[in-house]
């Protein structure tokens, strides 16, 4: 991203001749003043001159861009290492001379003088990055910088050797990135941080014997559970945690009061939720293990946690989706897309990230998005954020993504965007629950539910119980004007 321009000062600098905006200007091209940003922008700009030269363009001739012979501008954009027609960045050496230079540098094992064999590859697609500046800026960080170091002195490259490794944001950002260029092979990232984290979380846990029957949960519920999985959803992942961490609050709450779980009694439990938040009703869940595997007696009960069912009211989601169409709220295309796909067609959020351009088609006639077994047209303008999508596609197949089929694609190479942190991009529009909640409300009073749930992408059981409470509202709706 940009960074943003400062201000203008109109009172200290003359307009440039190419922006009109009062800054300082740096050069005189073509017999105009020019300001720095309009020098910047002239160096990055590539293409093919009226007479036919193909490379940087600084000129403007008659409304176009023109090459140096053509303006007569003096610019310095030729590499001394490759020859190239490119910014220069230091010494006469283009951006991607001294990134690729740069690389080799860092991923060179001292011992040998060379890059292990292993990494070639992944020096290889950190060199093809469309824009060297952005890669250069990325590896020259001290953490990336030191990161690379140890990995090069490796002697082989595998996720253990990775694990190994300092544990960092970095570190997962690499393993990703080796696993998007087949160094490595792909594992599940979800199961292996939980299973990071649960190690550290048995730290917590203060009684010797509590710490026995947490670690006993850990493997053989969540774990056994995950393993059994094709691969950890985001949902289990954090449910899970959040399962365990309120476990163990509520043993090292029974530890402060010197109370076995062996010995636990109802009263106990009762006066567990009453003296917390309603998050501690979390706890029902390792009841229900503790009493499966008789760690605790079966008459025991715990009230359970509620999840919320408030919908949104069609009122406001006409309101959202007006806001969404007319972009009243400036939200990027990528925000956009994805409440459509919540507020028009009660898409969970989970399901949202996992769209491939498979699932959606763009033509110059029409798009379409298949979120069940049947193909959806999206009419104008709900076409128009993923038509932008669809012509970023291409930019977006860099070192990090290097063939991505994601619609919404992550921060993390190869992978989908966090369903949390989209959930949290479209809080200031929804609540996505409420939303999706509210849409299949309406929905099932327009048609079959078996036809909504071959549509949507939803099991027939799940529209049906919508329709029944749709239909409960609207009776109660009808009800209540024969009162009248």
């Amino acid at each position: 991203m940009a960074r943003p321009r400062k201000p203008e000062d109109p009172e200290r600098w003359l307009p440039c001749e190419r922006c009109g905006e009062h800054r300082e200007c740096v050069v005189t091209w073509q017999e105009l003043e020019i300001c720095g940003y309009c020098y910047q922008a002239a160096k990055r700009t590539r293409g093919v001159c009226a007479c036919g030269h193909n490379g940087v363009l600084p000129g403007i001739i008659n409304g176009r861009p023109a090459c140096r012979a053509c303006s007569g501008i003096k610019l310095n954009v030729d590499c001394v290492e490759c020859g190239a027609e490119e910014e220069l960045y230091a010494k006469g050496r283009c951006w991607r001379c001294v990134f690729g230079s740069t690389i080799d540098r860092i991923l060179t094992n001292p011992e040998t003088g060379a890059i292990n064999a292993e990494l070639k590859p992944f020096a290889a697609a950190l060199k093809s990055m469309k824009r060297a500046n952005s890669g250069l800026t990325w590896i020259n960080q001290p953490h990336v910088t030191a990161f690379l170091t140890d990995l090069a002195q490796s002697p082989a490259v595998t996720h253990e050797v990775v694990d190994a490794l300092p544990k960092s944001r970095t570190r997962e950002y690499v393993r990703e990135l080796l696993v998007a260029h087949e160094i490595l092979s792909p594992r599940d990232g979800l199961l292996h941080r939980y299973i990071e984290w649960s190690n550290e979380a048995l730290s917590r846990v203060i009684s010797e014997e509590h710490r026995d029957v947490v670690n006993r949960y850990i493997r053989w519920h969540h774990l056994r559970q995950m393993h059994s999985m094709e691969s950890v959803s985001q949902g289990t992942f954090l449910r899970s945690k959040q399962t365990v961490t309120v476990t163990i609050d509520f043993l090292n709450w029974l530890t402060a009061r010197d109370i076995s779980i062996t010995g636990l009694s109802q009263p106990d439990l009762d006066a567990w939720q009453a003296e917390g938040p309603s998050t501690r009703e979390f706890a029902i869940r390792f009841l229900s293990w503790a009493i499966k595997t008789t760690l605790v007696p079966a008459n025991l009960t715990m009230t359970p946690h509620r999840r919320g069912s408030r919908k949104m009211s069609t009122e406001d989601q006409h309101d959202a989706v007006d806001s969404i169409t007319s972009n009243k709220l400036a939200l990027n295309p990528r925000d956009r897309a994805a409440a459509i796909l919540v507020l028009v067609f009660g898409q969970q959020i989970d399901r949202v990230v996992k769209l491939t351009w498979d699932d959606v088609i763009v033509s110059d006639e029409l798009v379409t998005v298949t979120l069940g077994d049947i193909a959806i047209a999206l009419p104008e303008p709900l076409d128009e954020p993923f038509r932008y999508l669809a012509g970023e596609r291409e930019l977006a197949n860099t070192a990090a993504h290097p063939a991505t089929t994601w619609v919404f694609r992550g921060y993390m190479p190869g992978q989908h965007i966090n369903p949390g942190y989209l959930r949290t991009c479209l809080t200031t529009i929804c609540s996505t629950r409420a939303a999706r909640l509210g849409t299949l409300h309406e929905l099932t009073k327009l048609a079959p539910p078996a036809i909504l749930a071959d549509a949507l992408g939803y099991s027939p059981a799940t529209i049906e119980r919508h329709a029944v409470a749709a239909a409960a509202t609207y009776a109660e709706y009808v009800s209540n004007l024969g009162d009248d």
